[in-house]
């Protein structure tokens, strides 16, 4: 009898297993981005919070390998119809993807998925980079930082510095002693085309001066290049003065050590870098070395500006199923929320891109102390004064290709000891020839 009555709730319960509808399976969708390194390590590690946080959806990250790759993967994928849902896009490619027109724009992607998103709550000095002349945000800012001076604070106690150069002529002296006190390196640098933001696009922001017309191209297409008749010359002649002197030393991966390597192993006692490369620099310092880092210095008699925004968006790729969009829309949604942004730049360095997110941090204390005292400072920098039309940002199509004739000039001017000036007036001519390039396949053009 016992039997009889298993048996049958058995078929009771395999009868109702098939009558009960199977479980969806979460929408999946692809997200491409160009870090690699520890940062691709920790992208990965966002999307895996993402994917445990909830059942409905599935984000795929996959890194490209540089910035350069996942723009022009993306545009290529797009032609063959295997575009990803997401993909991040360096500042430089802003304006190359605002103009293709393949997206979905950011603030109606989360209107139409039901997201009340407050725009405003963007820090000023990012939010003007990536926003149109209307204010409309078209793509979620994502890994954002801006340059810092860092300074080995042991080395600078040697001569009797208790702080890090504010001007460049106070640099200037700084190198010089410690040079004179034996170190062999007092300012690393490298003037490739991945690394001349902060030497050339940093240094004409916080000097209030353009890189070119037009107000950075902000107000069209027709503009030209102008880093060769600013303060950013007499910088360059400072540069060269101080490398021909042995107070400056080029440090990359071609000379066996890079310029980050270099200080955070107590080689090189002063760099230009990224605050996304204090996490790393935290973790990778020689044992007991001491460190901080500082706003970049600007000349005497400089009205100090803002400084600009460096790093990626994310856009969301046009062509896509209403499902995936929703999937985009929840992801988007789950990275901006505060306790995302304090894990986001605990392990990155990367700042907040909101303001409640930079408040979060403040209210837990993130700042206080050692390893993440001075992050800080990069969202001081971007905030010093309201974005004005010169330091909201660059609008230059075909940037990456422009930083690389400037990092052409610099390489002349330093390796071949070519002269400063018209080095500097042949790189900008080759970028003005960019320009007009881009100007033409996009002739008829509004920006947006």
């Amino acid at each position: 009898m016992l039997t009889k009555i298993l048996g049958a709730v058995s078929t009771l319960a395999l009868a109702a297993t098939l009558a009960a509808p199977a479980l969806a399976a979460p929408v999946k969708i692809d997200f491409w981005y160009g870090n690699s390194g520890d940062i691709s390590k920790r992208v990965q590690e966002q999307c895996d919070r993402f994917n445990a946080s909830q059942s409905d959806y599935q984000i795929v990250c996959t890194s490209q390998g540089s910035y350069d790759a996942s723009l022009q993967n993306t545009i290529a994928a797009f032609r063959a119809g295997q575009q990803p849902t997401i993909a991040q896009v360096s500042d430089a490619g802003t304006l190359d993807i605002m103009l293709s027109g393949a997206f979905y724009p950011a603030n109606k992607l989360m209107k139409d998925n039901g997201y009340d998103v407050n725009w405003d709550d963007y820090v000023s000095g990012i939010k003007s980079y990536y926003a149109t002349s209307k204010g409309e945000m078209y793509s979620f800012p994502f890994n954002s930082s801006t340059a810092l001076l860092y300074w080995n604070k042991d080395a600078y106690a040697k001569i009797g510095k208790d702080h890090g150069p504010a001007t460049w002529e106070e640099a200037s002296a700084d190198f010089k002693a410690l040079k004179a006190a034996g170190y062999e390196c007092p300012l690393g640098f490298n003037i490739s085309r991945d690394e001349v933001w902060q030497l050339e696009e940093q240094f004409l922001a916080v000097h209030g001066e353009p890189n070119a017309t037009m107000n950075n191209g902000y107000d069209g297409l027709g503009a030209e290049m102008v880093f060769n008749k600013g303060k950013w010359v007499q910088f360059v002649r400072d540069l060269k003065g101080w490398y021909d002197a042995g107070e400056a030393r080029l440090k990359s991966k071609e000379t066996g050590q890079t310029f980050v390597e270099a200080f955070a192993a107590g080689d090189c006692q002063t760099i230009l870098t990224s605050v996304g490369d204090h996490g790393n620099i935290g973790r990778t310092a020689k044992e007991g070395m001491n460190w901080d880092v500082a706003m970049l210095p600007v000349y005497e008699g400089t009205e100090r500006r803002n400084s600009l925004v460096g790093g990626a968006s994310l856009w969301t790729i046009a062509g896509k199923s209403d499902a995936e969009y929703k999937a985009a829309a929840a992801f988007y949604n789950f990275i901006a929320k505060p306790e995302e942004a304090l894990t986001w730049s605990t392990v990155t360095g990367y700042i907040p891109v909101r303001q409640s997110g930079f408040d979060y941090l403040n209210g837990e204390g993130f700042y206080d102390k050692a390893p993440y005292k001075g992050r800080e400072l990069a969202i001081q920098s971007l905030t010093f004064t309201p974005p004005t039309p010169v330091t909201r940002g660059q609008r230059l199509g075909g940037l990456l290709q422009v930083r690389q004739e400037i990092s052409n000039g610099l390489q002349a001017i330093f390796i071949e000891n070519a002269d400063i000036q018209t080095s500097l007036d042949e790189a900008a001519t080759r970028g003005n020839a960019i320009l007009r390039r881009f100007e033409q396949t996009y002739a008829g053009k509004t920006l947006p």
